[in-house]
């Protein structure tokens, strides 16, 4: 029915519905306020620069007609593979964001830019060195941590496997020169050996210091930076303590979205309105498409999806992964900053928390460890006196 009504009303059910609510939409940073009282920018125009934002993201569903994944007959990833596909989904909004920039837009009515293919190509359905970030290459750097070709698996195994990705393919940059295919460093912030045992986790600025230190080729050089926090944050449902906190990381201007979802269908949520979050669903079988960067003229429209589809946010499955991606060093002291607001104001129920060093100790009268930072970051970047653990 839903299929149905998208097919046939087109967005006008959503519009309705999002001009009646008059409340502001979120997406990955960026904000839309519908009821804006400037008269220079009437409603439906901001709706419509929403609605270019959401169809601008890359959209990866189930395929068909691929070659077999491994060693496996499996042509088609259709019923395991949509948290492959929403980690895909997150993955390359963080490369839109490193080569093309959060502002970029897709036009239909113009050649599509190389840059761009080349990105859409890199996640072609293809175990073909031109397309790194395959479900063929996902499952074979991912199998050691229980990733399979036709099993289902959770964000916490997905993140592990993007960070062991990017770390392979530094040491193969490291030996052999060339370009990387992931041009920046991944760090995991998981608070214990499986991610699934609950309690916040922290992120360590000290670690993730250390690690982009490691990853420059130059001392002084900081590397762009993707973070992603899996979380168990309830058992059957998404504990509604934790719900002011996860609407609120839409609005920091890193932030990746969330790999997550209906409990057994993942999807990647990229935005929020009131209670509603917004959404871009892999389970959409489509043919293979195989996309070449020399050609400008191709049709990519396969990639893009104009129904912006939505679900309470109380009715996400628990465990999910956030992601947030930082150009530089400054970008990332900034989501440290704003990560330790949300949890100073999150009333005892922090999702993560950031401090200085991996193994600080923790104060006799607190139960948490949280990072505070001065309220108006200075403009050069700051030094390890500039923190400060309450």
């Amino acid at each position: 029915m839903r299929r149905l009504q998208e097919r046939f009303l087109g967005q006008k059910w959503y519009t309705t519905a999002a001009s009646a609510s008059g409340s502001a939409i979120w997406v990955l940073g960026v904000c839309y306020n519908i009821s804006s009282t400037d008269e220079s920018v009437s409603s439906p125009v901001i709706f419509q620069e929403f609605l270019n934002d959401f169809s601008s993201r890359l959209w990866f569903t189930y395929r068909r007609g691929f070659d077999a994944v491994g060693q496996s007959n499996l042509t088609s990833d259709v019923g395991w593979g949509c948290m492959l596909r929403s980690g895909q989904m997150l993955l390359a909004q963080a490369l839109i964001c490193h080569y093309l920039g959060r502002s970029w837009r897709r036009s239909g009515e113009q050649a599509c830019s190389r840059e761009y293919l080349q990105i859409v190509e890199s996640f072609g359905d293809s175990a073909d060195e031109s397309c790194p970030f395959s479900i063929h290459s996902l499952l074979e750097v991912g199998s050691s941590f229980g990733l399979a070709a036709g099993s289902w698996l959770g964000p916490y195994a997905l993140c592990r496997t993007l960070e062991a990705l990017a770390q392979g393919d530094r040491e193969r940059h490291q030996k052999r020169g060339g370009q990387q295919v992931l041009p920046m460093v991944v760090h995991v912030v998981s608070g214990d050996a499986d991610g699934e045992r609950g309690g916040a986790p922290v992120l360590c600025v000290e670690d993730v210091t250390h690690l982009c230190s490691k990853w420059g080729d130059h001392a002084k050089e900081w590397p762009a930076l993707l973070v992603l926090v899996p979380l168990v944050l309830g058992l059957d449902k998404v504990n509604p303590r934790y719900m002011p906190s996860l609407r609120a990381t839409f609005t920091f201007p890193q932030s990746l979205g969330i790999m997550g979802g209906k409990p057994g269908a993942s999807t990647y949520l990229v935005g929020v309105q009131d209670d509603q979050a917004l959404y871009l669903d892999p389970h959409e079988t489509q043919q293979v498409v195989r996309i070449l960067p020399d050609n400008l003229e191709v049709d990519t429209s396969s990639y893009h999806c104009s129904n912006v589809r939505r679900m309470p946010l109380d009715s996400i499955d628990p465990s999910l992964a956030f992601g947030f991606y930082c150009h530089n060093r400054e970008e990332f002291y900034d989501l440290c900053a704003r990560s330790s607001e949300l949890a100073e104001q999150s009333n005892g129920a922090p999702m993560f928390t950031v401090a200085q060093n991996s193994a600080p100790t923790k104060p006799a009268d607190t139960g948490s460890q949280v990072l505070e930072l001065q309220k108006s970051p200075p403009k050069e970047p700051l030094s390890e006196d500039d923190w400060q653990i309450v």
